[in-house]
């Protein structure tokens, strides 16, 4: 029988069918929890513009590069329910400040409070420096339902961007503020959003040489910790699944062998994978979640194998006497990023999802390891061990262009955010302190700290909770 863990809280809905707030009316659900975006005609204002307006072209910041300056924005106080519009917004403005690429105003530098149902008065905004300018309104109904409107302005051009309605129960409140700081976000920047999202990491407590190890799941900004598995067994390298709410991971219980498991946060139901008489290590979903890489050891060596989840069987992709490890597969599945010693020391490879033409593409100075593949299939981050530390960096997938992001005493185990512009990290500064996950942007201009109850490790980033891809 599998074993059902407790999960210290509710399970967590069904994922929404989102993209990112648009331009067009959307319908997004969740199962027992529905959150519905709204006919924007329904909402529209006489005396205002429909909520949903065409983008213009001068609130746009460029983020694909590392000589952008973060753009001014004001995020007003939402009005309606006290409680609510205070949290939702407060969050919009947390989210896009965290990002790297917003520098919210300071709420003392606000000409007026703008109300929801009127244009804000721009010529009072433009001295303040702010570019962008959101609006929002939160009310309740009787039996408790939230309803969130929220618009952004161009204060430079005097025009609305954007504007949109979703209805939520109560127990969503705190994914609106998230949702809503998406579609501002991938609105200025047009990179999608990554703010609806959590991150499931390693829980270290105690002393460091007997650290219990949980596995725990927060939303991105950490909040709402959740702990997974109760400590009795060691977890190492959780990943989620780009499709379903389901994570993948290493758990070893005293004097046993470490064994893959999977659990799905839906129903809290967890099993082992597969049953092999050797340790099993470095699990990954393929893109459409069906199967996982794993990598199987082998007396001395390791290789990797692909495990049909459904029928259980699996398929040798490589056969080497080398430590074959960290299987990572491309978005479109038609290739897999590992690392391997075949050549002597840990260096990153290419290969078909088949296990055809291995070909190595790291060549710098230092050892590479941990690659994992950007939702984008535009660039690779990995692991660096070269003297003096361990790095973080990125490079495409012919192994050109290698740039280094961050570096230090010891970084490791990148994971990508389901737009593919930012990476969580884990790094330990020494000494017994313990492990902090941070935020990192890809072109190393962004870093920030992600909070956690206590040290953590091992973080794997989810998708989109209405849909997309993880690293």
């Amino acid at each position: 029988m599998p074993e059902r863990p407790s999960l210290g809280g509710p399970p967590s809905p069904h994922p929404i069918r989102l993209a990112h707030a648009t331009d067009r009316p959307a319908t997004m659900m969740i199962a027992r929890r529905s959150l519905l975006l709204a006919s924007s005609a329904a909402i529209a204002s006489a005396a205002l513009p429909p909520l949903v307006a065409p983008a213009r072209a001068e609130l746009v910041v460029d983020v694909r590069r590392g000589n952008f300056q973060p753009i001014p924005i004001a995020v007003a106080d939402f009005v309606g329910d006290p409680e609510a519009a205070t949290l939702v917004s407060g969050i919009v403005s947390a989210d896009l400040g965290r990002s790297g690429y917003f520098s919210p105003l300071d709420k003392g530098r606000f000409p007026e409070r703008p109300t929801f149902d009127a244009a804000p008065n721009f010529g009072a905004w433009r001295p303040t420096g702010a570019q962008g300018l959101v609006t929002g309104r939160v009310t309740r109904d009787g039996s408790g339902r939230l309803k969130a409107e929220f618009r952004l302005w161009d204060v430079v051009a005097g025009q609305q961007v954007v504007g949109q309605q979703y209805t939520t129960g109560a127990a969503s409140m705190r994914r609106l503020g998230h949702i809503i700081a998406d579609a501002v976000y991938s609105k200025i920047t047009g990179v999608g959003g990554y703010f609806d999202t959590r991150v499931a990491f390693v829980d270290e407590s105690g002393p460091k040489e007997r650290r219990r190890k949980r596995l725990a799941v927060m939303d991105q900004d950490g909040a709402n910790v959740r702990y997974l598995t109760q400590g009795d067994s060691s977890v190492v390298s959780p990943r989620y699944s780009p499709v379903t709410q389901d994570i993948a991971f290493m758990s070893q219980p005293s004097g046993q062998q470490p064994r893959v498991q999977v659990i799905n946060l839906e129903t809290g139901t967890r099993q082992v994978v597969g049953d092999f008489d050797d340790m099993t290590s470095s699990p990954r979903f393929a893109p459409d979640g069906r199967r996982l890489l794993i990598a199987l050891q082998e007396g001395g060596n390791s290789n990797i194998y692909a495990l049909d989840l459904a029928s259980k069987r699996t398929t040798r992709l490589t056969n080497s006497s080398a430590i074959d490890t960290s299987p990572s597969y491309s978005p479109d599945g038609a290739q897999i990023i590992f690392e391997s010693d075949r050549g002597g020391k840990q260096q990153i490879y290419v290969m078909g999802a088949d296990g055809s033409n291995p070909r190595r593409i790291s060549f710098g100075q230092g050892s590479y390891s941990q690659p994992a593949w950007s939702p984008r299939g535009d660039l690779i981050a990995f692991t660096k061990q070269q003297p003096g530390g361990f790095a973080i960096g990125v490079m495409k997938p012919d192994g050109s262009g290698e740039r280094i992001l961050t570096e230090g005493f010891h970084n490791e185990g990148p994971t990508w955010a389901p737009n593919g512009q930012y990476l969580v990290i884990f790094r330990d500064p020494g000494g017994q302190s313990g492990g902090k996950l941070y935020m990192i942007d890809i072109t190393g201009k962004v870093e920030a700290p992600l909070p956690t109850p206590s040290f953590a490790s091992d973080p794997s980033w989810s998708p989109l909770l209405g849909g997309g891809s993880a690293g």
